[in-house]
């Protein structure tokens, strides 16, 4: 793997220690490494371990500079052919983000920090994988910044057991008791405290000796002063040590006899404690953030309450006091740090990671549309799923497909084996609106996908696609606010049908129409449903069986074929010995009784209404021929395989006709015609096609 990490500076500290700590066993373990940051004093240690460093000044919170950095850094990315890209800080987040979207790039995070709740720092969890240092940290990102559980990723900062060497805590102990704190010299690492309660022990313990190590950013320069004169001012200057910042944290350790955190707000994690562990220093620490998954209280270190001085000063006392109990501390608390904070178990839980958002590929397909469009894009789900497979791993992924689909038709794919998830929308209703758009993208960036194929191609279906905050979305470029999507390919002049038009999206992605055919999924209840109204009509195996859909969608009146048309037809084939079974919604009945009231010598099968979509399939299955104008039930006849009449007169069969081996289309071609009007007094393209013209394609299609 090929992992940049991203950091503002390359300075002493905690995540400064993590990254060169990872680069180095990434290039022990054959990776490769890039660290990019503002430069410090640890880049000759980081490329002595083989990493490459680029210096970019991503540690200035300017927007203008950030915005500049991008192109900078994609031309990183992609020279060193980079997998991940790993952001350590906020505003090296943000520059990150927006360059793994201009790459082929993952964007991985990880949270230092128990973050404000404010617009800067959402960024860091917008990535594919947000890693977090404790169960605090977590539950923050989770509760408060709605990061997905599944996207969270914890993985504890860790010590490396070879330059942190143990020692006993009683065996140390010399005449001087040295309490040290380390950290940055802020208000919230809570120093002021710290120096409070050792002024309460100084009068007990003789020797004491405080070391505080580290120092104050620019900004803090006043803070540091103020606890200069609290030390003076308590009498602490004679036993205290400000030593600024040390390089040698094993090296102060192994002359410290206590370690006190201080922090009075979250601690992310708190590394200096298990540094301490490791080199047998007993902790006593502040109940705060992470700090109360390391120290299990009065097991292996102290929990005082934060801003406690007294408590805090007690606790000091304890373990002052009796040094078989201080032993007992230091040797527990050593045993979990090889269990749970080593270096390697760290590096190993990351890789993890990182293998992780490389060999999981979530993709979305979007399908809004009718009945009738989404079994005709069943061709292309299938065609997506061989090839992008499930639950294969390696250098293949592992891919999951989501479909997003609208609540009218969402029945048509739920038994689909092609894909992982359904996702359904209200269009109509609850989702209604810019506000119900954008509810819906909202849930779609939960899921965090890779890739989106867009196959509805509308401008709802451009705006969600672009909504999901995909980087890699597919469609056509249809001019329906098509530039909200990335990856596109301008329509053909001359008329395809719906199956290849689906196909030249999906060419985009490397997949060929190889095989057009349609599918659909009704279950053994939907089979015993149509059985027993089949039964209820005394149907016999070997009668001869026509399905005629009476109806067309509400809106296309244009597409009906006339009525009196129908009962010709019927009277005909009733005298072949041909059952007719009538096919509509509810709403057909009216039209189903005035036909089914001006037959004289046939008796027809109304289940008008009586079926759902999946049973209609098992109905249409069992007829021997099935006649319809454009609607899904003649999509449906094409999916099941039944020999089909497809009677087209406003649209275009070109365009719409399914996919058949046998099937018969009548079509009038009129000057007027395909006019795609949905009303209009004459209906000249359907009242031309006569009941004899169909029914000798009823009688082909038999033999």
């Amino acid at each position: 793997m090929k992992i940049l990490q991203i950091l503002p500076e390359l300075n002493v500290g905690g995540v400064e220690t993590g990254t060169l700590d990872l680069s180095k066993y990434l290039v022990r373990l054959g990776h490769k490494s890039v660290v990019v940051s503002a430069g410090g004093a640890l880049v000759k240690e980081l490329e002595a371990g083989g990493a490459k460093h680029y210096s970019l000044p991503v540690n200035k919170k300017s927007a203008i500079s950030m915005f500049k950095l991008i192109p900078k850094l994609v031309e990183i990315i992609n020279k060193e052919e980079i997998d991940i890209v790993h952001a350590r800080s906020r505003v090296p987040a943000w520059i990150a983000y927006f360059a793994c979207r201009r790459s082929r790039a993952v964007f991985v995070t990880t949270c230092h920090g128990y973050y404000k709740k404010h617009f800067f720092s959402v960024v860091m969890g917008w990535a594919k994988r947000v890693i977090v240092l404790s169960n605090v940290i977590a539950r923050h990102m989770i509760e408060d910044f709605s990061v997905p559980h599944e996207r969270i990723k914890l993985v504890p900062r860790s010590v490396d057991l070879e330059r942190f060497k143990y020692l006993d805590p009683k065996t140390k102990r010399k005449e001087d008791f040295n309490i040290g704190i380390i950290g940055r010299i802020t208000p919230l690492k809570g120093h002021l405290h710290f120096i409070k309660a050792m002024a309460r022990i100084s009068r007990l313990v003789p020797r004491l000796k405080i070391w505080i190590v580290g120092d104050a950013p620019a900004s803090k320069e006043a803070y540091k002063e103020e606890l200069q004169i609290l030390v003076r001012r308590l009498g602490l200057w004679h036993c205290t040590e400000f030593l600024g910042t040390q390089r040698d944290i094993p090296g102060i350790l192994a002359h410290l006899d206590l370690l006190v955190l201080a922090t009075t707000t979250h601690e992310a994690f708190g590394r200096v404690v298990i540094e301490a562990q490791a080199a047998g220093v007993p902790v006593v620490a502040t109940k705060v953030g992470g700090v109360i998954d390391i120290i299990d209280d009065g097991k292996n270190g102290l929990l005082v309450p934060p801003a406690d001085a007294n408590s805090m000063a007690e606790a000091v006392m304890r373990i002052f006091k009796d040094t078989q109990f201080a032993r007992e501390l230091a040797e527990n608390a050593y045993i979990k740090v090889k269990e749970k904070y080593n270096v390697e178990l760290m590096v190993k839980n990351t890789l993890d990671v990182y293998r992780e958002v490389l060999n999981n590929f979530k993709i979305l397909v979007i399908k809004l549309s009718s009945l009738g469009d989404v079994i005709l894009s069943t061709a292309a789900l299938r065609a997506i799923r061989e090839k992008f497979p499930s639950g294969t791993s390696g250098a293949q992924g592992n891919y999951k497909i989501s479909f997003l689909i609208s609540e009218e038709s969402k029945d048509i794919l739920l038994r689909s084996p092609h894909i992982d998830e359904l996702l359904v929308c209200d269009l109509k209703n609850k989702d209604k609106g810019l506000a119900g758009l954008w509810g819906i993208g909202r849930s779609l960036r939960k899921n965090n996908f890779d890739l989106v194929i867009d196959l509805q191609n509308s401008r709802c279906s451009h705006i969600l696609a672009y909504l999901s905050g995909c980087i890699h979305r597919y469609g056509y470029n249809n001019k329906k606010f098509s530039f909200l999507l990335n990856h596109t390919i301008s329509d053909q002049k001359f008329p395809q049908d719906p199956v290849t038009h689906q196909f030249r999206v999906l060419k985009m992605l490397g997949i060929d129409l190889l095989n057009n055919a349609l599918e659909l999924w009704p279950s053994s209840e939907d089979q015993k449903a149509v059985d027993e109204l089949f039964n209820a009509q005394w149907l016999s195996q070997a009668q001869k069986v026509v399905g005629i859909n009476i109806s067309a969608s509400k809106r296309w009146s244009t597409k009906l074929w006339p009525l009196e048309y129908l009962i010709c037809l019927c009277e005909e084939l009733g005298l072949k010995d041909i059952r007719v079974i009538i096919t509509g919604t509810q709403e057909d009945q009216a039209l189903a009784n005035m036909l089914i009231n001006s037959l004289k010598n046939t008796k027809v099968i109304n289940a008008c209404g009586k079926t759902n979509i999946n049973e209609l399939a098992v109905l249409i299955k069992k007829c021997q021929v099935f006649i319809s104008a454009d609607s899904s039930p003649l999509h449906i006849a094409s999916a099941v395989g039944t020999p089909f009449i497809a009677l087209f007169g406003p649209t275009d069969a070109r365009r719409h006709l399914p996919p058949g081996k046998n099937y018969i289309l009548i079509n009038k071609q009129l000057r007027c015609s395909p006019c795609y009007k949905t009303k209009c007094r004459k209906k000249s393209c359907m009242v031309q096609i006569s009941p004899a013209e169909v029914f000798e394609a009823v009688m082909k299609l038999l033999k």
